[in-house]
């Protein structure tokens, strides 16, 4: 039985057919992600030509210490790919993303550029999105009038769970965009577009970790084969 890391990197090197040469090229977040950059660096070692644009500081500080080379969305607004991974995806790749705290970047990224390529074990798939709890980015300003609204935003949907502040350690945890994270625990999501119509309709909330609409193929990673999965 393959290790999760091994389907990993299974899946970073199913990746690499998707990679030509010249390619600017949004890079993720993530372990997933992470073992994508690691076999990515072999290439442009062995002489492959790229420029990526980081999902989060993270990634950024990996992919240079790997000499892949980097630019700015700023100076590189638009994008071939963006690969990257995700905390759950389900047959219409529909998917949650959020759980390492770079969603919105993850989002802007994914957005601007004319493929999305997700990348995954197949541990992360699926039926019905909602196991894995949905990462909220809130603004620090008015933090518990935020937190209630989404409360009875998720009410009307028949939604219910525990919200709780995503913390490191006794601090609360602080995104690269200099927000806050509320994990909402709501169970099985049967209406992913009207529960981000709603979290958008709160002032407090700078973005969601639902991924609608962006990702039109996957590579999932199993035991036996990475399949690549399309809608």
């Amino acid at each position: 039985m393959a290790s999760a890391e091994e389907l990993k990197r299974a899946a970073g090197e199913a990746a690499l057919d998707h990679v030509t040469d010249g390619m600017c090229l949004g890079i993720g977040t993530g372990s997933t992600a992470e073992a994508f950059i690691r076999v990515l660096a072999d290439k442009v070692q062995a002489g492959l030509n790229v420029i990526g644009v980081a999902t989060s500081e993270r990634t950024e500080k990996l992919c240079r210490e790997l000499s892949i080379p980097m630019a700015t969305l700023e100076t590189l607004p638009q994008l071939d790919l963006t690969i990257d991974g995700a905390d759950e995806l389900d047959g219409a790749l529909r998917l949650i993303k959020g759980g390492g705290g770079a969603l919105l970047r993850e989002k802007i990224v994914a957005a601007a550029s004319k493929r999305m390529l997700v990348i995954a074990d197949e541990s992360k798939t699926v039926e019905t999105l909602g196991a894995f709890p949905l990462p909220i980015e809130i603004n620090g300003f008015g933090m518990v009038a935020t937190y209630l609204a989404i409360q009875e935003a998720a009410d009307g949907l028949g939604l219910s769970g525990e919200l709780t502040l995503r913390r490191t350690g006794e601090d609360p945890f602080i995104t690269d965009s200099g927000h806050l994270i509320l994990d909402a625990s709501f169970g099985r999501i049967p209406d992913p577009e009207a529960l981000s119509r709603a979290l958008h309709d709160v002032p407090g909330v700078v973005e969601h970790g639902l991924f609608l609409g962006l990702a039109k193929e996957a590579l999932v990673a199993g035991a036996d084969t990475v399949r690549h999965l399309t809608v």
